[in-house]
């Protein structure tokens, strides 16, 4: 029995960044070995167990071909006669395909440490091709490591384009793709996850709704930068520079969907897209099944992004609805959320990336004169039901008018 680690930890370690989860390999083990050591199984289609002591993956050396479609199409065999470098073989990328024992050697058949120092993300063999996920990871480790200088190598490009064109990519369950879309997301520089998937073709496959805003062109006065699929990009790199979370960063990738659907008759224009856009951002939101408070976001953002900017010109009336459109009351951060979605959307703009925001804190300041408004005294008139309801409302919009006239001074 030889045990090796494998993959991330020795990439990481050999680019000098910080290791966290660790992966092992097995080597020349059975599976009665392993129990007889005291390791716990987990691994429902191979042979995975989870260390006695530490709770760390180890997994048996295995070989695996293609049985059907799609990510899960794989039959996988485990058995001390699988070799190391079998094992490696099967990996996604040559800087993933490496290994080291307990001193450190490094066992490296496919030259992963000479493609980390060229800075390239190399497949490790034409099996990459059978597995239509590694399309999405490629594009996520491109996105981590873009910093670094990294970049997709030609041939890997190819073979991601010709899985694009297969129809593999519609075979990947929403689960696994929302996976590596929102790690993706939450990379460092998460608009190259997005440039690789449109240069291999499969952006088309996964988000045709994104893919249609390049080549969409929009005021050059409120957008420098013309193109809206850039825009979108440029915003979605914004939301990273600036930390924000996943819900964020997912409203600001489908904000402006709508430009999509305007026909060209009347670019650079485009009326009522806010609205257009809702029918496009539900779908993609349940073509991968995203997660509720993400969905909640996106729509809202879509709906109320132009609102935001206009913050300072909206009528009381306007502002009230919008407030109560949030729920400010009950759910404080997802407004605050909002105004964080609108300020990296006029900052994706070319030269204007400095440019300040007052619309933020004036909405802010407005969502505190709202919740201003106490209950208490109402129902102490006698207001109850409906008519409290619409009471609440006209002290907030009065609430509302004094702060607008209180900030216009």
């Amino acid at each position: 029995m030889r045990i090796y680690k494998v993959g991330g930890a020795v990439r990481d370690r050999l680019l000098g960044k910080p290791v966290t989860d660790i992966d092992w390999v097995v080597v020349g083990a059975t599976t009665e070995e392993m129990l007889a050591k005291g390791f716990r199984p987990v691994g429902a289609d191979f042979p995975v167990f989870l260390h006695p002591k530490s709770g760390e993956e180890y997994a048996l050396a295995r070989t695996e071909r293609k049985s059907g479609r799609g990510y899960g199409g794989f039959t996988f065999h485990a058995s001390p006669e699988v070799t190391l470098e079998e094992d490696l073989i099967r990996r996604d990328l040559t800087i993933n395909a490496m290994a080291e024992d307990d001193q450190q050697n490094l066992t490296d058949p496919y030259h992963g440490q000479r493609d980390l120092e060229a800075r390239l993300l190399r497949h490790v063999s034409p099996a990459f091709a059978e597995d239509p996920l590694r399309v999405l990871r490629v594009a996520r480790f491109a996105a981590r490591y873009a910093t670094l200088g990294f970049t997709v190598a030609p041939e890997t490009l190819a073979l991601m384009r010709q899985l694009s064109e297969s129809g593999e990519l519609e075979a990947l369950t929403p689960e696994r793709s929302w996976k590596e879309i929102s790690r993706a997301l939450m990379e460092d520089q998460p608009q190259v996850f997005l440039e690789v998937l449109r240069a291999c073709g499969a952006l088309k496959v996964l988000m045709p709704e994104v893919d249609a805003l390049f080549g969409v062109p929009q005021p050059p006065a409120h957008h420098p930068e013309i193109d809206t699929g850039a825009h979108t990009l440029s915003v979605l790199q914004q939301a990273a520079l600036h930390k924000q979370p996943l819900t964020v960063r997912w409203a600001c990738l489908l904000h402006d969907l709508g430009k999509g659907l305007t026909p060209e008759d009347e670019w650079p224009r485009h009326i009522a897209h806010e609205f257009k856009g809702l029918k496009l951002i539900k779908a993609v939101n349940e073509r991968f099944k995203v997660p509720k408070d993400c969905q909640e976001l996106a729509l809202l953002v879509g709906e109320y992004h132009t609102h935001g900017h206009r913050a300072l010109e909206l009528k009381p009336s306007t502002l009230l609805e919008l407030l109560q459109s949030f729920d400010i009351y009950r759910r404080p951060q997802r407004f605050e959320e909002f105004i964080a979605a609108c300020e990296m959307d006029a900052r994706g703009r070319k030269g204007l990336e400095e440019r300040s925001y007052p619309q933020a804190d004036y909405l802010r300041g407005a969502a505190t004169a709202a919740r201003s408004v106490a209950v208490q005294p109402l129902l102490e008139k006698g207001f109850k039901g409906p008519e409290l309801g619409e009471e609440i409302k006209r002290e907030r919009l009065k609430a509302l008018k004094a702060y607008k006239e209180a900030t216009s001074v």
